[in-house]
Parts: C-alpha cells; structure tokens; sequence
C-alpha cells in the first residue's frame, strides 16, 4: 500500500510538470491501463507502475475540470454586472479590500463569468471594515481579465494558486454609482459560515488587541489568517527558522486534539456524572478519538485548510479510524495515507513548499526517532533528550529541501527554536484560543497575556536575526546534488550502530560547496525580469553583478524587489551587486529599490535621483549617472552614454529625460539600456555619435511608448533583438501599437516580458535567448 501510495504522489507530481495537458480521453486510457495491469499482475513492479500512471491520470482529469470554466477573451475588460456571495474572508490592505466571488447570476447579456473570481474592491468606502463580509450576497459591476501572473526562476507562480483555489478570472469592482448593492446578509451555505466564524474571530482579537505590534500573529494562530502580520517581523521569523510556529501548525493541532480527547475520555469515563454507564456502550478510547478528530477538523477548519493542517488531521483521522476498527496502523502507513489523501483531494498542493516542509519534517522525525531499540527511558531528561533528537532530526532532515526552495537555511534555527517552541505551543497558542471564544473583560487579559508572551519572545529573536551569519545562503541545488544530500541525511539519521553515521556529512559536500554560476570572462549575461510594468534586469560579468532598475512598487511593502528580484538572487546565492543603477526617479523603476539596498550589500549607487531623493541615505557609495563614464569587468565593457551634465540643470525636463543610458558590450556583442528616454533624448543621441549606440538587443525606451523608438534611433541602433518590459493589460497600453509595429518594420524581433515572462539573454561569441515560460511551460499557463 505505502508504494502505491508513494508512485500515486510522483504521478500527480509528474502531471504537474508537463508543458501541455495530455487530452481527456488519454487521461482516461491510463487509467485503464493501470487497472487492468493490478488485474492481470499484482506484484509491487506493477502496483507501483500502476499507482504512478493513475495518479498521472488522476490530476490530468482534475486539471481539466478546474480549466474548463474559463473567462473568454472577448469578455476581458469590459464592465460586466454580476449576482453572488463574498466566498472568503476579505483581505483589507491600503486603499480597498480583496476577496473571492461566487458567480450565481451574469446579468450582463453575451457575458459568461466563470462561477469562482477574485476580486478587489478600491476607494475609501472599500477599504471600511464594516462593508464586506463572507458569506453576504452582493450585486456587483466588475471587470475582469483571464488568470496572470509574473513568470519568474525561483518566484511565486500566482497562475497555479489561483488554479488550485478554483478562481478562475481576477478583476475589480468599479465604481458603479449605486449599482453595487448589498442584496442579502446572509447566504446559506458551510463554507461561508466557517468564513464567517473566522472573520468574526479576525474582527474581535483585533478589536481587543488594536494597536498592538503582534496582534496579526494572535490572528494567526487562532485563524491561520498571516497577512496581517509585517513584513519585518516575517523577516525575523525567516531568519531564525520559526516560521512554521507562526500559523496554525500541526502541533498545535495535534495538541489541541490531544487535550479534547483527554478531557471527553475523562468525563466518559465518569459517564458524565450520571448513571448511564456510558464506557459500557461505547470504550472510552473511541469516545476520545472521536472528540479529538472532531476538534481537529475544526480546528483544521478554521486553519483555512492549509496543507500542514490537512496533513496533521488525516493522519490523526487514520489513527481514530485504526482505533475505531481494532487495528495496529504504523506511523508510516499513516504518514501514507495522509500523503494521499492529500494529493487525491489536492493535486496542486505539492506545488507549494509547505508540502514538501510538512511531510519531510513527520517524515525525518519518524525516521530518526521511531522504532529504536533500547531502554526506554522516562523523566524530565529523556524528555529533554528526545526533542533535541527530534529537533536535530528536523534541522538535518530538512536543511537540503529548504535550500532548493528557498536558497538560505537558518543557521540559528535550533537554538531559536528550543526557545520558540514551547513558548509559542505551550503558552501563547492555549492563550490565543481561550482569549478568542471568553467572554469580556475576560478575553481582555488572556489575549493581552498572549500578545506579551509574543513580544517578550521577538527580544531574543531579533537578537539572533541580526547577525549576517544566521543565515546560510546557497544556490539551488541540481538534482544530482540534492538526491546525493538526502543520500547523506538518512545517512547521518541512521540508528545507532549504524557504520560510520558521521560519513554521510561527506554527500553534502557539493551542497557545501557550491557558489553561485557566473559567465566566463570576456562573457556576460543580461536577466530582464517579468516584473509588471516596470523595468529590473540583471547584468553579470564573470565576477560581478550590476543591476539595472529595481522594478514597481506593488503596494507597501510589496514590490519588484521583494516579489521576484530578491527571490531570484536567493535562488541563484547571490548576496552582493557591484552596483545598482536607477535610471530616474519613477515609481516603475525605483518601486524596490530601498528592499535590494537594505537587504543586499551592495557596492555603489548610480542614479540621475535629485539629491534630496531618500533612496540615496541608504546607499554607502553614490554617484550621479553621466555621459562618458565607463568601466570594464571581466573583459566587458560599460559606458553610460545619457544624461548630460546639463540636463540635472534644467529644472523642466522630466525625469524621463535623464535616464541613465548604459550600453554594456564584449567580444562585438552588445546591450543598450534606455531606460524611460523619449524622443527628444534620442535625438541628441544621435547627434553626439550615432556608432556608439550600435547594439544587438534594445531594451525598448519607456516600455515602447508612443513618444520613443523613432525610426532614426531604430535605425542607428540596429538591435536583431527588441525586449518590451510591460505589464499584462497595463492601463498604459504599452507598448503602443504603431511602436510594435516600427520593431518588425526594421526587422527586430521582438519579445514582451509579459507574455514571455523573465528573459535570459547569454552574450559571448554568438547570443542565446531563452524566456521563462518557454523553458519552464506549465499547462495552466495562459488558461
């Protein structure tokens, strides 16, 4: 069973990776097959063949019914006025709300609206916490575009979320003069009644904890719900190794069950203090797997469903049922099943890394603590003893996984956690609770005692994040690496009397010793990232890195940097820029520059930014971009060709105006960076020397505007290659259609991040172009 179970994973797993989606009717046939092979031969070759084609199967089919309800094209961007239910609890950020959509009626004619949509709701009026609640039913004027996200090595694929909660357009709620109207206050319906329990939960803590630094993480371990908590305080987190702690997690899950089934065995023992004999009409212990699996599911419930919760109640659903049927089940047929239920109810959950954290972690626990032989000792001791194996087993078994989805590892996890874990599971989280459902003033001092025991707790752990060496920051590792270190960790997790366990050490040397890849000299390497409608590329010489722009700023806190710079960098174990250049001063292109100065060391600061610009405190070395100056790396060449020394003195022209121009060449190959210059800027380039601009790739001037790429300036620079980076559906509309137009009148290729996503381009002898969703097509893509 547990190898079918496992071959069932690696097939869902293996549908995940596939570029198109195989047709219905093969899906079907697979499945056939694999049943009719268990049929015709029950050996454990073919069960675990069978298992993988039918998990194989069984996505596909799931695939194809979460696609088939699809927003048309012809029905993008225009204003469609529909009947529904607020489906989830409201997500309330600066300037407006956010919140699924059930789709119970399209009033529009000739519109079709899939059933689930994500919605955002802007304005003052939205942004009041008394407007949306789940489960109200609403009619709503909205407009909506098809599934898209940025597309980007080692970033977010918000196109698979969304495929995974069944939304299947995003949009936002216009501003209708009246026409959205509350229509219900109430929809029947369980999943919205558990979302309005949770928002009624949400809305009370932090009445009762307004103001205070922790109160999203007192939401969070009561609902599960963790956008409330800062980003500053997430980084803390990360650092130290805690952040599992920071959500419902499976301990405190496990241990809330634990203590409704000691309580329910306790008083069914007693027969609740009456007369009825109740343990002889039903054992104690099924009455108590009972109460505990039912407080789970609960518990789970209000958790949101997230993957380490379903993973912690499936296995403790199994041990009641085992329980109930008089049966032995082991921890890993346990483990198992839970695995595929999981996967059989989920099969985008092993997108995520919480997945991989969840199981592994169980995992490498019941590896390295369960079935030993040997005395079993008891007390105060052996408990202390058996959670520093644990933890141990933890920190070792999970450390390979960790990099490959995060590219760092905590290097103080251990400590941090030693303190963390019992004040966090034993104190704060029993506080949380009580504090959420007790009557007031009650509630008043169990969540006030709650949130100190959180802010007593973040001293030390700022502490212990502080230091650069907390964390240990890595590259990625290849699979050959990654497969030899989990080689080396089960290795090093053997029981004891195993020969030589502290050899395994030896398999993690190439996850050890990796350093992150580079060109080789007189080479070099240009990323332009998929970060919206903005601008962020990535020049790499063989021992440095410059960067071009930092990408919009999203929303505070969120931006190009945080959300695909700073992860790709990660991702790669880059943790130094030579230097950042910022071409002007526009949100577009400065939106993360403050989280890559603040997080990354970086060497110096080029810009055309006022000097009053904030931006500039934060940068050790700093200087103004200006025409003429130039550098050589590793056999490349960078000249800045824009703007003149006369341009910071003309107080009229626009920031446009002096963005720094960088043309960066090797071995007859090259580059121009234009940055948001316009036609007038051009102009004089040409005048000063058109030869100079000669380049192999344009990066289109302000994202293929209307007032840039002339024919002249196309013309002088003569790039085979034009790369446009804009936003999907951009209210600007770029690039403009004539501009597009002028790129294939000269002969340019083109390539728009938007529908390529991130952009890879190798500069040596000859020019390799490679974009992300080419490389790494996924079948939901585009759907």
């Amino acid at each position: 069973m547990r190898c079918a179970i496992l071959a069932f994973a690696a097939g869902a797993a293996w549908m995940q990776l596939q570029a198109a989606l195989p047709s219905a009717p093969n899906l079907l046939v697979c499945a056939l097959v694999a049943v009719l092979a268990c049929r015709w031969r029950y050996s454990a070759p073919t069960v675990i063949f069978a298992g993988a084609l039918l998990g194989f199967a069984w996505a596909g089919l799931a695939a194809h019914l979460a696609l088939h309800d699809a927003l048309p094209h012809k029905d993008e961007g225009r204003d469609i006025t529909v009947t529904g239910a607020i489906a989830s609890l409201p997500h309330r950020f600066d300037g407006g709300v956010r919140f699924h959509f059930d789709v119970e009626h399209t009033h529009t004619r000739d519109a079709t609206v899939p059933p689930r949509i994500l919605l955002s709701w802007y304005g003052a009026t939205a942004a009041d916490p008394a407007l949306v609640h789940p489960g109200e039913r609403w009619r709503l004027v909205v407009r909506l575009q098809r599934p898209h996200g940025n597309a980007n090595p080692h970033g977010f694929d918000y196109e698979a979320w969304l495929l995974e909660q069944g939304v299947r357009a995003t949009g936002y709620v216009r501003p209708a003069g009246g026409r959205n109207v509350r229509l219900d206050d109430w929809t029947p319906g369980a999943g919205y009644a558990i979302e309005r329990a949770r928002g009624y939960l949400r809305t009370r803590i932090l009445a009762i904890l307004d103001g205070k630094p922790y109160a999203g993480v007192i939401v969070a371990l009561v609902i599960g719900d963790q956008r409330g908590i800062d980003q500053d305080d997430w980084d803390v987190f990360n650092r130290t190794g805690i952040g599992h702690l920071v959500s419902i997690s499976g301990m405190h899950i496990t241990m809330v069950a634990a203590l409704a089934a000691w309580i329910a065995s306790s008083l069914w023992r007693r027969s609740l203090w009456t007369d009825a004999q109740l343990p002889l009409r039903l054992p104690a212990q099924k009455a108590a797997a009972l109460a505990g699996a039912s407080v789970a599911l609960l518990y789970v419930l209000l958790a949101g469903f997230g993957v380490p919760a379903q993973r912690t109640f499936y296995m403790l659903a199994v041990v009641a049922a085992a329980l109930w049927l008089g049966r032995i089940a082991s921890s890993s047929h346990v483990l198992c099943l839970a695995l595929g239920i999981v996967v059989l109810l989920d099969p985008w959950a092993m997108l995520w890394p919480g997945f991989w954290l969840s199981f592994g972690a169980v995992a490498a626990i019941l590896y390295a603590c369960s079935g030993r032989l040997g005395e079993q000792a008891r007390g105060w001791r052996a408990g202390l003893l058996l959670a520093a194996r644990t933890q141990w087993a933890v920190t070792i078994g999970l450390a390979p996984l960790t990099l490959l989805l995060f590219g760092q590892v905590s290097l103080v996890s251990p400590l941090a956690n030693a303190v963390a874990i019992p004040v966090i599971s034993l104190f704060v989280t029993p506080l949380a609770l009580m504090g959420s459902i007790l009557p007031s003033p009650l509630a008043d001092l169990v969540l006030g005692a709650a949130h100190l025991g959180v802010a007593l707790l973040a001293w030390p752990l700022q502490r212990l994040a502080a230091p650069e060496l907390a964390v240990w920051t890595a590259p990625a590792p290849a699979p050959w690496i990654l497969g030899l270190a989990l080689i080396g960790t089960a290795w090093m997790l053997a029981p004891r009397g195993w020969p030589q366990r502290w050899a395994g050490i030896a398999a993690w040397t190439p996850l050890l010793t990796q350093v992150p890849t580079a060109p080789p000299p007189g080479a070099f390497s240009v990323t332009a990232f998929d970060v919206g409608q903005g601008m962020a590329l990535l020049v790499e010489t063989h021992r440095h890195r410059l960067l071009y722009d930092t990408g919009p700023q999203y929303a505070p806190g969120a931006s190009g940097a945080t959300r695909v710079i700073l992860p790709y960098l990660r991702g790669r174990g880059i943790r130094r820029l030579d230097t950042l250049v910022v071409s002007h001063s526009d949100l577009d292109h400065v939106g993360g520059a403050d989280a890559v100065l603040q997080t990354l060391e970086v060497g110096e600061l080029r810009s055309s930014l006022p000097p009053v610009h904030p931006l500039l405190r934060l940068a050790a070395r700093r200087q103004r971009c200006l025409a003429g100056q130039g550098w050589q790396w590793d056999g490349v060449r960078f000249e800045m060709l824009a703007p003149d020394p006369a341009s910071y003195a003309n107080p009229r022209l626009k920031a446009n105006a002096r963005s720094c121009v960088l043309r960066v060449s090797a071995q007859g190959r090259a580059i121009l960076l234009a940055g948001d210059i316009e036609a007038g800027q051009e102009a004089a380039l040409l005048r000063t020397d058109a030869q100079q601009l000669r380049a192999d790739v344009l990066l289109a001037p302000h994202h293929g505007s209307g007032t840039s790429s002339t024919a002249s300036f196309l013309q002088a620079v003569g790039p085979s290659l034009g790369i446009f980076q804009v936003g999907h559906r951009n209210r600007y509309r770029h690039p403009k259609k004539e501009v597009y137009e002028r790129y294939a009148e000269h002969g340019i290729r083109r390539l728009r991040t938007d529908e390529r996503g991130a952009v890879t381009l190798r500069f040596g002898p000859g020019l390799e172009v490679e974009s992300y969703r080419e490389t790494r097509a996924r079948y939901w893509h585009g759907r």
